[in-house]
């Protein structure tokens, strides 16, 4: 077994960049701040001090050149991996990655690839409102051509990169923000993760909880109090939102009858929508009750501390639901979310909270 080390998640997405960049000569890094002392919530951090400056390319605030330029890169044997430091930005340059990355290999009959990697980073907190704080994988993971990965763990995240960067399809890579902080053992050196899911994190048999990104972690803690009260819930970690896998989610809910979503956006139209749908044809007959979701409400995200409290789906919101689909008492799940909220110190709803450090 190889060594490893307890890292962040966004010290394993450095490391894992700065493996396979040093394996392939051909990857290159574009980013608006590839050179910011901040590097991308550190996931740049020191790649200047393993590659040759040319391969780390500084861009102007221009969005759809950059990924259009990239692309091209892309189509002429490099493999870029650009970082923008919220999905918002990618809006700017939706014709270059729905219209040209993600039909290229198609429309040419396989004549074109488009190995690219985009980095959007998703979430929450410091007051960013309406236009910083979004997560929009439902419009990535509508686009047949473009793979969709989200990962909550850091061993996860360094393989999936890597694997990620090796692909030969565009794959657009969403973090959570807050997920850079948590912590896990991680694979010292070179491993590939593959690019599927889902992933059982929690193995129960009285319900199934599907989650993405960094409502995975706050679904681990929900179950892990339920647990303890003697209530056992399946728990997965999507990981990976196009291509679509359901098949084990769908086996789970077979055996427990019940299906909570918990998405890290909006639950109109969202991810979890898709695998409620998914269920319900596989599995009428097997569930016993309808499928809930969670995930954002539809208006836009408030800016501030007062109006965003219950705004985002929490562990405790999340424990209350699944009670809830359970039939437990009042009392069981008011024991719950006392538990969660005792654990949570009392942080502002927009502070990450210290769980996050893992080990997960």
């Amino acid at each position: 077994m190889s060594a490893s080390n307890n890292q962040s998640l966004g010290d394993a997405i450095r490391d894992g960049l700065t493996e396979v960049a040093k394996r392939d000569p051909s990857v290159l890094f574009f980013a608006e701040g590839v050179q910011d002392p901040a590097a991308l919530f550190g996931t740049l951090r020191d790649l200047d001090k393993h590659l040759e400056p040319s391969r780390l390319i500084e861009m102007p605030i221009a969005e759809n050149g950059l990924i259009g330029i990239a692309i091209g890169a892309a189509m002429a044997g490099k493999r870029p991996v650009i970082s923008l430091q919220r999905v918002e930005f990618a809006l700017l340059a939706m014709e270059q990655i729905l219209n040209n990355a993600a039909k290229i290999h198609y429309v040419s009959n396989g004549l074109h690839k488009v190995p690219i990697v985009i980095r959007m980073v998703v979430g929450r907190g410091w007051g960013q409102g309406p236009e910083h704080s979004q997560s929009l994988e439902a419009i990535f993971s509508h686009v047949p051509g473009l793979k969709v990965i989200m990962p909550a763990f850091a061993a996860d995240a360094k393989g999936m990169m890597i694997a990620a960067v090796e692909d030969n399809n565009p794959v657009i890579c969403l973090e959570h923000r807050w997920t850079h902080y948590a912590s896990g053992e991680v694979p010292e050196g070179y491993y590939r993760e593959p690019l599927d899911g889902p992933k059982r994190v929690r193995s129960g048999d009285n319900l199934t909880v599907v989650a993405t990104s960094y409502m995975t972690l706050e679904a681990i803690r929900a179950a892990d109090v339920l647990a303890d009260l003697g209530h056992s819930i399946d728990v997965f970690d999507l990981r990976v939102l196009r291509p679509l896998n359901v098949d084990p989610i769908a086996a789970s809910v077979a055996r427990t009858g019940g299906l909570l979503t918990v998405d890290t956006g909006f639950a109109k139209f969202g991810i979890g929508a898709e695998i409620a749908a998914e269920i319900t044809t596989r599995c009428f007959g097997e569930l016993k009750a309808a499928p809930v979701r969670l995930g954002l409400p539809d208006h836009p995200t408030p800016s501030s501390r007062g109006l965003v409290r219950g705004f985002y789906p929490d562990a405790a919101r999340i424990a209350r639901s699944c009670a809830e689909m359970l039939g437990l008492p009042e009392e069981t799940i008011a024991k719950a979310e006392a538990r969660i909220l005792e654990e949570r110190q009392g942080l502002p709803i927009d502070v990450p909270d210290p769980f996050f450090k893992g080990p997960f």
